[in-house]
Formats: structure tokens, sequence, C-alpha cells
């Protein structure tokens, strides 16, 4: 899991940032230099965009209010017209937020909707990452009315109302045009809804050391991944890329020839459909780079040149489904659960084993294998990873890997029209290609699920998953430049 263990791609807790900023604090930097560091990083983001114009400050009770004065201050000092709406008054303002209010030489207004009057531009300085309760009441009303103006709208930290730990809105939120956060990311930004609220999110370096976020010791990163590709040696043959095997349904036999074709596409040397009866002849007569065979699943189980199993993609539910499932699952094989056998085992439970394994559940999958897990998309991961010892790829537009250790990335490539028929299987053969190329099943659930938004992203409107695995090569190259 080496690109878990960079703290440049780490994302932060609220609770982390806290503490990142109490050490940097205790090590002889002071919160009001931090305070200025942050106002100055927002004003900078906002001088790069924007040319002088009426500017609204919303500044809340606490630091996040605190920047906000600092950001009102600075953009006065560069001509602009700025007034500041303040939930609160000045003096139950403490510590560096009151100190930076002194500093603003003009009056205050209530934050309330009418006070938006002529602004055009907003800067959201109410709540940050660390919003312990619903929006609601006077906050609420400015809030919705700022969305009404049709204006850009800065966000300090998040949009206030985001949850900086699981990315749920509190209440209400209205989308930022431009969110400014320090030192890392946020868990929440990453996630959705966020997401869709930060607009152009820009992290600043407010003077936090690198040593100070290793000291805290994240176990959450953004998908960074592109290191990990299994680039082939020059003596190279079709033996040392791996052989696959994928469990054949008898039905859907597109999901299955899906995965195949991506998993050859990304490397695996060679790729076995076990089928039986008419799907035989089916597979047979399909893509001619597919092994097909009608041997028993023992016998394919018995072969140790067969390292890795994906079953799942159009297997169908039944008991023979289930046998095969539970057969994988007793066997020392790396394997890729998808799809129907993830249906198969919220019936039969999960099964400890030592070896390999990848879980590739969308929701609904994941709901009925974990029906107790509630909480955020990446704390649902986390604890199915570390409650079954298995990896858990948990997909959707913001895809989570979490390993049984804890630790998890967030991925954040691929667009809406990865939302199309047969796009999972073509991603669970990703993982397949990968893990038979010698990557653990985290490394390979995090690559594979990089790469399959890339290709998403790469062909874009009108993808279909057939065109998944052809605009693949495309990809790869990419990375070699």
């Amino acid at each position: 899991m080496a690109q878990a263990n960079s703290v440049k791609n780490c994302l932060l807790s609220v609770e982390q940032m806290y503490e990142a900023d109490r050490r940097t604090i205790a090590s002889g930097t002071t919160g009001l230099a931090l305070m200025e560091a942050a106002g100055s990083a927002i004003t900078r983001e906002i001088l790069k965009k924007w040319s002088p114009r009426k500017t609204v400050i919303l500044c809340g009770p606490g630091n996040n209010g605190g920047d906000g004065f600092v950001v009102a201050r600075m953009l006065h000092q560069k001509g602009w017209n700025v007034r500041v709406l303040l939930l609160g008054t000045r003096d139950k303002l403490t510590g560096d937020a009151s100190t930076n209010a002194e500093r603003w030489p003009f009056d205050v207004q209530p934050l309330c909707p009418q006070n938006l009057t002529n602004a055009q531009l907003i800067v959201d300085a109410i709540f940050g990452a660390g919003l312990a309760r619903d929006i609601d009441g006077i906050v609420a009303e400015t809030l919705c009315a700022a969305r009404n103006l049709d204006v850009p709208i800065v966000a300090v930290d998040t949009p206030s109302g985001i949850d900086g730990n699981t990315g749920e809105i509190r209440g209400t939120a209205i989308p930022a045009d431009l969110t400014v956060t320090f030192a890392r990311p946020k868990t929440g930004h990453l996630l959705l809804p966020a997401r869709q609220y930060c607009g152009d999110l820009i992290v600043a370096d407010i003077g936090i050391r690198d040593e100070t976020l290793t000291e805290i010791a994240p176990n959450a990163f953004k998908n960074d991944p592109a290191h990990l590709f299994p680039w082939p040696k020059q003596d190279t043959h079709k033996f040392m890329r791996g052989h696959g095997v994928i469990i054949g349904g008898k039905k859907m036999t597109g999901a299955t020839r899906l995965a195949a074709t991506c998993a050859r596409r990304i490397g695996l040397g060679l790729v076995t459909i076990s089928a039986h009866a008419t799907a035989y002849m089916i597979y047979r007569q399909a893509e001619p780079g597919n092994i097909v065979s009608d041997s028993s699943l023992s016998d394919h189980l018995a072969d140790p040149r067969k390292n890795v199993f994906l079953v799942g993609p159009g297997l169908g539910l039944g008991e023979k489904q289930a046998d095969i499932v539970q057969a994988l699952l007793n066997s020392d094989k790396k394997l890729v659960l998808d799809a129907d056998a993830l249906t198969l085992m919220a019936d039969s439970g999960t099964v400890p084993r030592p070896y390999e394994t990848l879980l590739t559940p969308h929701e609904g999958e994941f709901s009925r294998l974990f029906p107790t897990l509630k909480g955020s998309k990446l704390h649902r991961a986390r604890q199915a990873a570390i409650q079954t010892g298995y990896v858990v790829l948990l997909k959707g537009p913001d895809t989570v890997i979490a390993s049984p250790c804890g630790k998890a990335v967030i991925n954040t490539t691929g667009t809406a029209w990865l939302a199309t028929a047969g796009s999972g299987d073509s991603l669970a053969g990703f993982c397949l290609g990968l893990m038979g190329q010698g990557l653990s099943a985290f490394d390979a659930g995090c690559l594979a699920a990089w790469l399959h938004g890339k290709c998403a992203k790469t062909f874009g409107p009108g993808l279909i998953s057939e065109d998944i695995a052809n605009v693949l090569p495309q990809v790869i190259q990419s990375l070699q430049k």
C-alpha cells in the first residue's frame, strides 16, 4: 500500500485538523499567525479569479469567522468595496477571531438576508468543516438568499452546512464556486454530496509541516495510484503476467465477457472462462483471446498457474451458484467477488481467509451484505473491511477503497457516463487483471477504480461499457508520458 503512506495525499478528519493546529501552535506558531495565513490564502485566490467588486463577507462566531475578518481587511486594503455581516455581535467573539474583528476598522451588520443587498461576490465564512449541528433559522435563510442572488460564492474551509468528515449536508448548504481549505483536504471534501458543493477546491499551505501530519498518522488518502501500474519487463511472457479464471454465468454472458476483455486489456496474461452447458458454446464463439473451459471448478482450483478468480458478473442466483462462491471462499486463491456473488454472500455470510480478497459492491449490494453498518461511506467501507478481513471497494461517484488495517482512499476520477450497464463488470475485470499481475487486493482496487474513471473521462459523452476496454490503451499510454 505504497500510496497510502504518502502524507502528500493524505486527507484529514476534522479532529485531525484540530490536532494539527494544536501541534503547530505548541511548536511556536501562534494561532493568530495561522489565521492570518489562512485569510491571506483566501484573499490571494479571490484576487486571482475576480476583479474588484462589491463583496459581502459572512462571518460566523468562531475561527472561520475570524478568517473572514482577515479576508475583509485584506480586500479592503486592495481597494475593494467590502461589508461584513456577523452572526452575533463582536463582543461575543473570543480568541483570535476577536482580535481580527477588532482589526476591522468599520461597522459590522447583522447576518440576515436583507443585508446581502447589492452583493456582487459573497465570502461564506460562517461555519467551517467542524460544524456540529444542522443549520437552520437566520443562517439558513441568509444562505438561501445568497444562492438566489446568483453571484460568485467563495467558501472558507467548507461551504457552511457541510460536515467536514462525512460530506453530508447539515440542514442546508449552498454550492460554492471556490472553496479554500488548509493544509490538506478533509475527507468530506471528496465525498458526496459535499464534493458537488465545493466548486474549485484549493488547498492552501498555512505553515503546518508535513512532519506534523505524519505524527498524526492519517488513515485516509486521495487515490493517486498511477505509480502502481505493473509495467511488463522486456523478458516477460504471458505466463509471468498471471492467469485469471472467471466463473461464467449461463444467461448474462455479456457481463463475463466484458470482465474478461478488461482483464486482458489491463495486462493479465491469460483469462479462462469456466462455462458449462449451453453457455459453453456462447463463450466459445465470442472473443478469440479468451480461453473457454468446461472443466470442473475443483480442477481449476487445483491448477497452481491459475492464481486469481473472479466470481459474480452474470453468475445468477441459486443453490449451485452459492456452492461455487463457498468453494472459492474456502480455497487458497486470490479472489474478486462482485455482483451476484455478493448477494449470495449476504445469505451465507463471509468466511475468514488469509488470502487476498476484494469485494466490489455498489451501495445496494453493500447494504444487503452489511445491513447493520451506518454512517458515512468512508466509515462504512472501512468498518466492513475491518469486520471481514477483506478489501472493500464501495463503488459510486465517490468510490472508497478500504483495507482491513483501517486505511482507505477516496477516488475522484470518473464521470456520470459510467452509470451504464456493464460498467461494474469492466471494473471487476480490471481488478482481476491487476491482482493476477501481482498487485495486492488494496492496490489493485485503487488502481482499477482510478483507471476506470480515467477511461470514462477520456472517452467522454456517449460512453457504454464496451468502450472502457477499448479506450484503456490510450489511458495507459498517457501514464508513460
